[in-house]
């Protein structure tokens, strides 16, 4: 993650099921649906206005970050986490048991 994208907050947005990161004035946000201790990342928007800045990676690192602390299983559906997750295969650790990625 970009040094400069590291001391801006995640926001866990539960009226909206989305978490957030705001850059520049520009929110991104993951959509997610949480059922007990699964948690399905759904789909991934980051403006573009933040194109080939870092925050769509600063976004999904975070959220990561978040569900590990939270103790979370993930079950990806979402192609961007996907591709993250098969450049950073350090956080496939916290797939859900029998999550497989393509």
């Amino acid at each position: 993650m970009k040094a400069e994208l590291e001391n801006i907050p995640l926001v866990d947005n539960t009226t909206g099921s989305r978490f957030e990161l705001t850059v520049d004035h520009y929110t991104g946000f993951i959509t997610y649906r949480l059922q007990g201790d699964k948690i399905y990342l759904l789909h991934t928007e980051v403006p573009e206005q933040l194109s080939g800045k870092g925050a769509g990676a600063a976004l999904v690192e975070k959220t990561l970050r978040y569900i590990e602390a939270h103790h979370l299983k993930l079950i990806p559906y979402c192609p961007f986490v996907i591709a993250y997750l098969k450049r950073h295969p350090e956080w496939q650790r916290l797939l859900d048991a029998g999550t497989k990625i393509p």
